[in-house]
This record gives structure tokens, sequence and C-alpha cells, in this order.
């Protein structure tokens, strides 16, 4: 996916959950588990100090996974949005769009929140991080696509996209189990697969009964 069109969006959801994440502790709703979610492991590979919370340890893989997993909900966010507000879509789609909406929010508050206590920038470099990318992303014509289609069409093409975007978000979680050291960031990132395989499935049904 051409995700240099997205580094605006993300920019900004970023800046949302570090404004979110500043008012409190991140939260965790839906079928995300409590805080041991995102990230794993604990030994300390970054130059950054520990901020000394629970957050603990990390490394760079950890530090790249927040950093590219927060724009990818916020995509996942804003898709399931744009389904929230439409009319004469299958209720199961719709449920399926609050459940993914309930749970990815306050995961996005949870790692903006480990960005912040271990002295990482949210954002990533203008030159991106080579062919390390956030797989799965839509693109600005892709949305539009998702904007303009209406009923059944719409819940046809939300599914079949957010199929491709939880894909993406299973194989960059992968990543993180294999190498990230931090606890809480490795337990997230096995919470992802198991949660967002079995609704790639989910989906996969919904979209054969259409």
């Amino acid at each position: 996916m051409n995700t240099k069109k997205y580094l605006p969006l993300a920019a900004t959801a970023v800046a949302g959950a570090i404004a979110l994440a500043g008012c409190g502790s991140s939260g965790n709703s839906g079928t995300s588990p409590s805080m041991p979610d995102m990230h794993h492991g604990s030994s300390s590979a970054s130059s950054a100090p520990s901020s000394g919370n629970t957050a603990g340890d990390h490394n760079s893989a950890d530090t790249m996974f927040a950093r590219m997993m927060i724009p990818h909900h916020a995509q996942a966010v804003e898709m399931s949005d744009i389904m929230l507000a439409k009319q004469d879509v299958p209720a199961a789609v719709i449920d399926l769009a609050e459940r993914i909406k309930a749970a990815q929010g306050p995961e996005i508050e949870k790692m903006t929140g480990w960005l912040q206590s271990w002295n990482e920038s949210a954002t990533m470099s203008a030159g991106g991080h080579g062919g390390h990318g956030m797989e799965g992303m839509m693109t600005d014509a892709d949305l539009q696509k998702l904007r303009d289609a209406q009923g059944t069409e719409a819940a046809r093409l939300f599914l079949t996209q957010m199929i491709a975007h939880h894909e993406g978000a299973v194989s960059m979680a992968r990543d993180e189990t294999t190498h990230g050291t931090n606890p809480e960031a490795v337990q997230l990132s096995k919470d992802i697969v198991a949660s967002q395989e079995k609704e790639i499935q989910e989906m996969k049904d919904l979209l054969a009964g259409l």
C-alpha cells in the first residue's frame, strides 16, 4: 500500500492520541486485554532512559511497533467511523465496526503513553524506515471508495478492506512478538494477533454471507 500518503493523517492521529494520553491513564475496552497488551520483553536496548513506570525497559523494535501501530489503528478507527455513519448496512457489520473502534481507540492511548514514558518521539522520521512500512494501510482513494459506497456494497468493501488491514496489523504484531523486549508491548502484540486473526475469520464469514 502507499503509506506515504498516510503520514499526514498518521501525524494527526498521533497528535490526538498524545493529547488524550496526557489527560489521564490509558484505558482498556472491548476485547482488548488490560495493561499487558501491546508490547512484551524485558531488556533495555534503547538510548532513551526509562521513566521508571510500569512500561519498563524497551528496545528499538518496541518503539517502532508503537510508532507504526498507532496510525495503523487510527485508520481502522476512521474506517469504522465511516461505516457507523452509514444507513442500511447489515447489523453484524455495524457491530463489528463498533467493536473494532472500541478496542483500538484505547490501544492507541496506551501505546502513546508508552512512547511518552520511554522518552521516544511518537512520529517517524521523514525518510521512514526502509521497507518496514505499515502493512495493510488503505490509500486515500481506498477510503474515498468506502465513503462513497452504500448499503451492502459498503459492507462488502469495508470487510474486504479491513481483512487486508488486519492482516497487516497481524504481520507487524508478529514482528514485535519476535523482536520486542518490553513485556507490555510484546503482550499487546500477542493479543493483537489473537484478536485480529479471530476477527479476520469473522469478516470472511460475513463476507461469504453477503
